[in-house]
């Protein structure tokens, strides 16, 4: 009776199995090969070092990307690139009454919400020792700010520590129609109240830091305890000096963009998009 050798499977029905090498020693065969590792390369790729990818010499952002991959993840922001040019609006859901007027979807709801909850976490590794006071920067920065307080919120609830989160508002206008106002507009009722505290300022977007150099200002006289900010949008443009605030969700380029709370003229807030406008629908709102 032929017996199958132990730890080999029969073979499926109508498929021939091939017949096992013989044993070293039989007549016609040969001595078996042993199989050897590749060599290790001498250094590894560039990407690949242990060490922190800014301090390595002649760093480059474009190192952390892949193949046709359109955002840059860096130390501290999403940086989307010149040359991209985001998504088809017809893959989102938008509101029929701005269908014409966009062109293109430029960051989806759901990768903000991701960001926002991403710099919550860092936002509480680094502040998270002593109260603090979010200062909302009305109007554009509301959506991003209650956001990213809910995401602070689960964290107290849920993490190892909590602190007492309190809320504040200033209302600062430095736009009409897609341009800088000549004068920046700070409308706040009580600062006076932020003495000695932790603050953390909350804004939509900065482009040339002008106006968050004004508020700065105004909240330094009241002699608070730390000021950080944190800002879901920082514009690249030769007309910034070179402000960067403490945390950023996306750096992006000079375009003008509407959407989750951002506005032309007051339209758009109430999209859920980050949207890339016509340049008719611009004439169409202006005033």
């Amino acid at each position: 009776m032929f017996r199958r050798a132990p730890g080999v499977l029969p073979a499926p029905r109508g498929v021939q199995r091939a017949s096992p090498d013989p044993p070293h020693g039989h007549l016609g065969s040969a001595p078996p090969q042993r199989l050897r590792r590749p060599a290790r390369s001498a250094a590894p790729p560039p990407c690949a070092a242990a060490e922190p990818m800014e301090r390595r010499p002649g760093w480059q952002p474009e190192c952390l990307s892949l193949q046709n991959l359109s955002f840059i993840y860096l130390r501290i922001a999403v940086r989307i690139r010149d040359e991209e040019n985001g998504y088809n609006k017809n893959l989102f859901c938008i509101p029929k009454h701005y269908e014409e007027d966009l062109e293109r979807v430029f960051i989806p709801h759901g990768l903000i919400l991701d960001r926002t909850e991403r710099l919550a976490r860092d936002i509480m590794q680094d502040m998270g020792n002593h109260h603090i006071v979010a200062l909302c920067v009305l109007k554009g920065g509301y959506k991003f700010f209650a956001d990213l307080l809910d995401h602070i919120k689960a964290l107290n609830q849920n993490g190892d520590k909590s602190v007492p989160i309190t809320v504040d508002f200033v209302r600062i206008k430095s736009y009409c129609n897609d341009s800088p106002a000549e004068k920046v507009s700070i409308v706040v009722e009580e600062l006076s109240t932020l003495s000695g505290k932790n603050v953390l300022v909350v804004e939509d977007i900065i482009e040339t830091g002008r106006t968050m150099k004004a508020l700065l200002s105004k909240l330094k006289d009241n002699e608070p305890k730390m000021v950080k900010v944190v800002s879901l949008l920082v514009k690249r443009t030769h007309r910034s000096p070179g402000y960067r605030p403490d945390y950023i969700g996306f750096e992006i380029p000079d375009r003008f963009v509407v959407g989750y709370a951002l506005d032309y003229n007051e339209y758009f807030r109430d999209l859920n998009h980050i949207c890339i406008l016509k340049e008719k629908a611009k004439e169409k709102y202006r005033i």
